[in-house]
């Protein structure tokens, strides 16, 4: 076995989840599921947040952007540092640590237009005049691989990309790793934007899409109208009522007719657009609010599932990971919309506790990058071919011939 450390930091901006793994792989040469050893997290430094949270929304100029590249990458060394002090790790204990980055900004590809950028004759077109995907992911990896003493791999998403990929979500490489000899099997991420995947062995009848909204809306209001990160296992919401007019506006949103897969970010669902509809309902309680933006959320999956698995009678379980699962009311939500034959399961049920999985995620992509093995899934995210993702910085202590 090899032991592996995942860092994330998620669309919810919730805090650095650092976890260690234990990968072997399979007969078939691929990793086998990761076994779960620890996991921690560690809270953002409140001045540190501050600045993520504006370059959310643009406000922050190109220099400041550039050295809060380097102080979140001194964020996630920290996490990772404290993490193998507490678990008595040193320098050689692991493999590689993997992680993404905080995600700034996400742009999906315009599918409908890659066609004609099939050859490679104009690769300059392909982001000047806009069909390819993009993406800003930040967190200097320099600092960790010095910090930590480790190889590090990070920024999975930009190859993707170069192969005409949505670069988003990214779950499906675990969960083809994972449940490949159980599927078919879907799973379901509930972070700030929630994502799909169905698992099987064939990588080629795999699909991934961002299903829209998870806790991203509901925490924006939890913190502008309750005070607090979150609505603790939806207590708020189960109080309200669903407001129809909100619920059918929100439901009308443009992000539902793009064609999967997709990828959504906060310029969909984020706080400017959380405060227009604020703005709009502005004497709905809070109540009401989070009662119909829960409802949004479950409706969202349920829809986005039901009209782009075609297999559905083929698949028994649904299985659940992400910050979305300790919201009991609405995992109760969901299972109202979702189809009776399929179960909804968490992700722990497999050895993967929920709240980790995505730093898990990060993880066995690293291991795959440093082995060489392809770790994306072109008929899930429509890249063109398999590759590999995710940039490796070597630590200073591998440095040679000085």
């Amino acid at each position: 076995m090899v032991r592996v450390l995942g860092l994330n930091s998620g669309s919810s901006f919730d805090g650095i989840d650092v976890v260690l793994v234990d990968i072997q792989n399979g007969a078939d040469g691929y990793p086998s599921r990761p076994t779960f050893i620890a996991g921690e997290s560690y809270d953002w430094p409140e001045a540190v947040a501050e600045q993520v949270l504006r370059s959310f929304e643009n406000q922050v100029s190109i220099f400041e952007l550039c050295r809060l590249n380097y102080l979140a990458g001194a964020v996630y060394a920290e996490s990772a540092r404290s993490f193998m002090r507490k678990h008595k790790l040193a320098p050689g204990d692991v493999e590689v640590i993997g992680y993404d980055g905080q995600t700034i900004y996400q742009e999906p590809p315009d599918h409908a237009r890659l066609k004609d950028y099939a050859d490679d004759t104009d690769l300059v077109g392909r982001w000047l005049n806009g069909p390819f995907g993009c993406g800003l992911q930040i967190g200097e990896p320099s600092i960790v691989a010095a910090a930590c003493e480790t190889p590090v791999v990070t920024q999975f998403r930009p190859m993707d990309h170069a192969l005409g990929g949505t670069g988003a979500p990214l779950m499906q490489y675990l969960d083809y790793v994972a449940f490949r000899d159980i599927g078919p099997v879907l799973t379901l991420n509930i972070g700030g934007i929630a994502n799909c995947q169905l698992a099987e062995a064939d990588r080629g009848r795999m699909m991934a899409f961002d299903t829209g909204p998870g806790n991203v809306m509901l925490d924006h209001v939890a913190r502008l109208r309750l005070g607090k990160p979150y609505d603790a296992n939806g207590e708020t919401a189960a109080r309200g009522r669903i407001h129809q007019p909100l619920l059918d506006q929100v439901l009308a949103h443009p992000y539902f007719h793009r064609p999967v897969p997709r990828s959504a970010w906060r310029l969909d669902f984020g706080s400017a657009y959380a405060d227009s509809l604020l703005d709009a309902y502005a004497t709905l309680s809070t109540e009401d609010l989070l009662a119909t933006f829960t409802e949004f959320t479950a409706i969202a999956i349920t829809r986005s599932i039901t009209d782009h698995v075609e297999r559905l009678r083929d698949i028994s379980v649904l299985i659940a990971s992400g910050g979305g699962t300790r919201n009991a009311f609405l995992l109760d939500r969901l299972r109202a919309y979702l189809p009776a034959s399929l179960r909804l399961a968490i992700s722990d049920e497999f050895g993967m506790p929920p709240q980790f999985k995505e730093a898990i995620k990060f993880a066995t992509l690293a291991h795959a990058t440093v082995n060489r093995l392809a770790n994306n899934i072109p008929a899930a995210s429509g890249a063109t071919r398999f590759g590999i993702l995710g940039k490796l910085v070597l630590p200073p202590g591998l440095a040679q011939g000085i």
